[in-house]
């Protein structure tokens, strides 16, 4: 068994050494770009948060081999959404693929195409595995990244809501969402945040799409409406347990695709990273990634 590793930020090779024991090959890399038939290995494993899966996400769908991420990262919301809380968790699932076990799955990743006229072509597309969205949650993302690795890790994102929710001005946004082909729901007024989401949580534990499954095909989308500051800060909680989808400022709701647009341009991220501005256009690409996963993983078979 060859496998390659990416280390995030906070892994080192030494992190490797289990994994290693369990029977495999594993090297090092930084770049997935090496990675070609007939040399390709049979699995890559990302030691990392949700961060650097995104950026080697298109590289990990180009080349079509199992990935085990292992949670080693500020946010592991990606992680979590396979099964995997700790380590420990990724170890087990690991020794079960060498062995024959059968835990790969086929699982949705989303894809966001920028600008006025977005393109069908995947050259023009950007990839993510958790939730894209624009407003006050890409901010939080703007502030959450400038702290150090440290604390974000340990409350960072909670910390950087605060001053986001406080200082964020809300703008009208329009959502049009599609399904089949066909125009099903619109919604154009003043809002602070638009998400669509591939799994139940983002921005280190916060369930903002408590529905969500990765392999169905579909987006959660959460529009949050413009309120006031006080009102906000007192919402914000309850995204962690998922209980802000039944709140009159929200509205929740499922759609294959929806572009997002406003009437000011928006800071737009996807698992935590910066990527654009609106408008933006966000869908999904059916069972695009094999990845590994847990006993607790929200992956089914359709």
């Amino acid at each position: 068994m060859r496998a390659l590793a990416i280390l995030g930020p906070k892994a080192t090779d030494h992190d490797l050494a289990p994994f290693r024991a369990a029977g495999a090959e594993i090297t090092a890399t930084q770049n997935l770009n090496r990675a070609n038939a007939p040399e390709l290995p049979h699995a890559v494993l990302v030691l990392g948060g949700d961060g650097t899966v995104q950026r080697h996400l298109s590289d990990l769908l180009r080349i079509q081999v199992p990935l085990l991420v292992v949670p080693a990262g500020s946010a592991n919301d990606f992680a979590r959404a396979l099964g995997f809380r700790t380590r420990a968790d990724a170890l087990r699932a690991w020794k079960e693929f060498l062995s024959g076990g059968g835990n790969v799955r086929q699982i949705d990743v989303g894809v966001l195409e920028f600008g006025e006229s977005p393109q069908s072509s995947s050259n023009s597309a950007t990839y993510f595995c958790c939730a894209a969205g624009a407003g006050v949650d890409a901010e939080v993302a703007r502030r959450a990244n400038s702290l150090p690795g440290w604390l974000r890790g340990r409350g960072g994102y909670f910390l950087a809501a605060i001053p986001a929710l406080l200082g964020f001005q809300g703008h009208r946004i329009t959502l049009t969402a599609t399904q089949d082909g066909q125009q099903v729901r619109t919604i154009s007024e003043p809002g602070i945040l638009a998400a669509a989401a591939n799994t139940p949580w983002y921005g280190h534990g916060m369930r903002i799409a408590p529905q969500a499954e990765f392999d169905d095909g579909q987006l959660e989308v959460c529009f949050v409406r413009r309120t006031g500051k006080l009102r906000l800060l007192g919402l914000f909680p309850t995204v962690y347990q998922g209980l802000h989808v039944g709140l009159p400022e929200v509205e929740y709701f499922r759609s294959e695709r929806v572009r997002i647009e406003s009437e000011v341009p928006l800071n737009v991220h996807a698992d935590g990273e910066l990527l654009g501005q609106t408008p933006v256009e966000v869908s999904v690409s059916r069972r695009a990634l094999k990845v590994i996963v847990g006993s607790g993983s929200l992956t089914t078979d359709h």
